[in-house]
């Protein structure tokens, strides 16, 4: 089995900087693998399969693939252009679905969030445009076959086992098991592996369908928000019995 997995570089940090564009400037800023895309890659290694990770970032990206290949995957892939910056979840998910029709696998697994972003849109948009079947909010891979997968997804109300055929993605969620840890043969396999890099020219795109030119989303404005804190101080035991109690703490 073929196994595509996606996974995202954030930032690793709350000092976010940004462009003149409004979008997030992420070269030369500290970077870890998105928290969701961890069970997304422990979905991925649990399974009987040969696994591509792809990111779509800066030449800088191209350390965590290798990351990954020492947990176990077996080839990176990295989509990086100067062509591709700016890109909404639209632009991201035509950049990354061209990169993995190049190569189409059995079975796409991407996290569910970004912690950047949390709009959930990108897995969704690759599956559309590839035109395969995708479940959403997966919280476990009950079973895996060469041409079917049963999962168990998360719902408002409660949970649900679904089977879907194969090609198709899902997004994972997090879990509650423990993340694997590199070992010495994975590391040094890591350092041994190339990691493939894509451009612009590499894809079958166009410079006005990539980046923020094929974005059809326009940040108008980017602040942080002002946090603020409200209180009251009170001193002497009496005066804050009696405030307590105002304020239905306190009964009696």
């Amino acid at each position: 089995m073929k196994i595509a997995l996606c996974v995202k570089q954030v930032p690793d940090t709350d000092d976010i900087k940004w462009t003149e564009n409004n979008t997030m400037q992420r070269e030369g800023v500290e970077s870890i693998i998105n928290p969701y895309d961890v069970y997304a890659i422990e979905a991925a290694l649990k399974l009987n399969g040969q696994i591509t990770v792809y990111t779509m970032g800066p030449l800088q990206a191209a350390e965590m693939l290798k990351s990954i290949i020492a947990l176990g995957a077996d080839k990176g892939v990295l989509i990086s252009d100067k062509k591709f910056a700016g890109a909404d979840t639209f632009a991201t998910g035509k950049t990354i679905s061209a990169a993995i029709k190049k190569d189409m696998p059995d079975l796409i697994i991407c996290g569910q969030f970004a912690t950047d972003g949390d709009t959930g849109q990108t897995g969704p948009c690759i599956a559309s445009l590839l035109g395969i079947p995708q479940v959403t909010f997966v919280k476990e891979i009950i079973e895996c076959s060469d041409n079917k997968v049963k999962v168990l997804r998360v719902l408002e109300d409660g949970e649900e086992k679904v089977e879907v055929t194969l090609p198709a993605l899902i997004c994972i969620l997090k879990s509650d098991f423990e993340p694997s840890r590199a070992k010495i043969n994975g590391i040094i396999k890591a350092q041994e592996t190339e990691i493939e890099v894509l451009t612009l020219e590499d894809l079958d795109l166009t410079a006005d369908e990539a980046g923020i030119k094929g974005s059809p989303t326009y940040v108008s404005k980017a602040f942080r928000p002002e946090v603020k804190h409200f209180g009251q101080k009170y001193e002497g035991a009496e005066i804050i019995y009696d405030k307590l109690k105002e304020i239905g703490v306190i009964n009696g």
